[in-house]
Order: C-alpha cells, then structure tokens, then sequence
C-alpha cells in the first residue's frame, strides 16, 4: 500500500481504491488464518497452535478498525460516477447548471477523443475549466490534493541531496536546481536564453 501511494499521478480518488483495497484485504487475512489458510503468508509455520492463531486474528481485526478510524475521511469520500465515465449512459441526476455542461461535454467531439487516455489525462487537459468550470469545480477536488506525502519526502530528498558533502565537489552547473529535482517538466534552455535581462547595478 504504502509503494502504491507514491508517485506524481496521485489523486484522491485513487488513493480510495488503493486504501480500500487495503482495509478489505485485512479482513480476508483474518478469515483465511482463522481456517488455517496460509498462502497470503507463506512464511508463517503451518504448525500454529490454535492460541497463535487468536492472537493473529486478533492483531488483524485491531489493524483493520485503525484503518477505518485514521482512513475515515478517505474512505466515505464519495466521487460521482460522472467523473471517473463522463460519457456513461447512466448519469446520476446532478443539478441543472451541472446537467447542462455535462450535456455539452458528452456531445463535445473534439474532447471526447482525448478520454481514450483516462479520466485523469482527460480532466487535467487546459480547455476543460474555462469551457466547463461548473464540472472542474468538482473534480478539481479529486485530481488537484496531495492525498500523501510522497511529494514533500522527495522534496526533502532532494533537498538533502544537494546539501550534503558531496555538494562541495559539484558544479552548480552539474548539482542542478531544487525546483528541477523535482519536477519532470524539461526546461526550455533556448527560450529562457532569450527572455535574459542583465539586472544594471545599483
């Protein structure tokens, strides 16, 4: 769980799958111990005595209601189908304004080919807030949090990186930027270049 929630395409809604997955698999852990079903954890020895048996039981029951209490809010999030299949037949009754820019999404030809790479890829693309700010308001919700912490430890990383020994044999050059650490968008070197100002002393 904790490797699935990394990454830069994180959002809310996929960290309620990942969590969820993960709370019900606790539960079918329990009843597979509890009948002496072992092939989720091979290495535990097949000649538990029946006391054993309670305690694991016992400790994944606990696991799983701290789960529920710490993942609450994760896990009674509620995401409209329409944001995860705008294009489904079978849309929910949403208020009028909504309807309506649901409407013109769903006969929108020129968006409707760029939903074949995911609802994420889909959202994110430039022209849905302005044409759509009804819908984004709401999907924004899911799609813009950081719903871990993955992004501020790689910061920190980073961070860490540049500032330890070996700092002092790098190049500036060669060390890079904290911001590009941690960003994938390739800087544009030719177009930076060309918009540089000499600062005139003061």
């Amino acid at each position: 769980m904790n490797l699935q929630l990394q990454g830069d395409d994180l959002n809310l809604i996929k960290t309620k799958n990942v969590v969820a997955a993960f709370v019900a698999k606790l539960l079918l852990h329990k009843k597979n111990i509890g009948r002496r079903e072992f092939h989720n954890f091979p290495n535990l020895s097949v000649s538990c005595n029946n006391d054993d048996l309670l305690v694991y039981c016992q400790h994944l029951e606990n696991l799983h209601s701290d789960f529920i209490e710490r993942f609450q809010d994760i896990l009674k999030l509620e995401i409209p189908d329409w944001v995860l299949d705008p294009f489904s037949k079978f849309i929910i009754a949403i208020s009028p304004q909504l309807e309506e820019e649901l409407i013109e999404l769903t006969t929108n030809e020129e968006i409707k080919i760029k939903y074949k790479n995911g609802y994420q890829q889909f959202w994110l693309q430039k022209s849905i807030p302005q044409l759509y700010p009804g819908l984004w308001s709401i999907v924004e919700r899911f799609l813009i949090a950081f719903p871990s912490s993955y992004l501020c430890e790689r910061g920190f990383s980073a961070v860490t990186t540049l500032l330890t020994k070996k700092r002092n044999h790098l190049q500036d050059t060669k060390r890079g930027d904290l911001r590009l650490f941690l960003s994938k968008i390739e800087p544009d070197i030719n177009k930076l270049i060309k918009y540089h100002q000499i600062h005139p002393s003061h």
